[in-house]
């Protein structure tokens, strides 16, 4: 599903320059479950945006799905962040003045899918998440938990290759921070592709793989269980 060959990124502060990622080779196929662990600093949030396609590596390739991202024009880009890739932030994104229904449907909207099914997809994903009785609600109303399953669920809008999940837990107490991961595992179980990022061990551990980041490149690539 992911590859990355020789890919790094550098950026230019005034004269100097500063390499935030070192060239580096990754594979991530259909179906993991990976987290990406590092002090700040260390490239993680790098590599992130660049598998999000929200920055654009510096050299090398990035192969999502058999395609080549960096040669993709910016109407390409937003085509493939908006139907392959699901994002779940630290601070949910969600916009406060709307339902959370509607929130979910936003991705569905960009994506030109007709009003009746984005609404019929957009409560199926709110009632996989446990929030079918909460569909209008706004987000101010709801727990910092339920919020974070608003963002999953908008994350899945448009069913896509691969959910990117930045800090998850971040904001979240640590009974919410369990009921997130366990839905993240659910989510896996059913086929989905899940990269986290976190600097939580104890939420690194949900994951089957972990990349350690340390000064712009992997330190360490550990598979707590062997994949299929």
């Amino acid at each position: 599903m992911i590859r990355l060959e020789g890919v790094s990124k550098t950026y230019r502060n005034g004269a100097v320059e500063v390499q935030a990622l070192k060239p580096l080779d990754l594979t991530i196929e259909k179906g993991e479950y990976v987290a990406i662990m590092g002090p700040s600093g260390s490239g993680k949030s790098t590599l992130m945006n660049i598998l999000g396609c929200l920055d654009t590596p510096s050299s090398g390739t990035y192969t999502l799905d058999g395609e080549r991202v960096e040669t993709l024009d910016e109407e390409r880009l937003a085509q493939v962040r908006n139907k392959k890739i699901g994002f779940v932030f630290q601070n949910f994104h969600l916009l406060p003045r709307q339902s959370i229904l509607r929130n979910v449907e936003l991705p569905c909207v960009y994506g030109g899918v007709p009003r009746s099914q984005r609404t019929e997809r957009a409560k199926e994903l709110l009632g996989k998440v446990g929030l079918g009785e909460r569909v209008h609600h706004r987000p101010n109303e709801l727990s910092g938990g339920q919020r974070q399953r608003a963002a999953i669920a908008r994350a899945l809008a448009m069913e896509p290759s691969v959910l990117l999940a930045d800090e998850p837990t971040g904001n979240l107490d640590a009974k919410s921070s369990e009921d997130i991961m366990r839905l993240f595992g659910q989510l896996h179980a059913e086929g989905a592709t899940v990269i986290l990022v976190t600097h939580e061990a104890d939420i690194a551990a949900h994951a089957k793989r972990v990349l350690r980041f340390g000064d712009g490149d992997i330190v360490s690539d550990t598979r707590t269980v062997s994949e299929p």
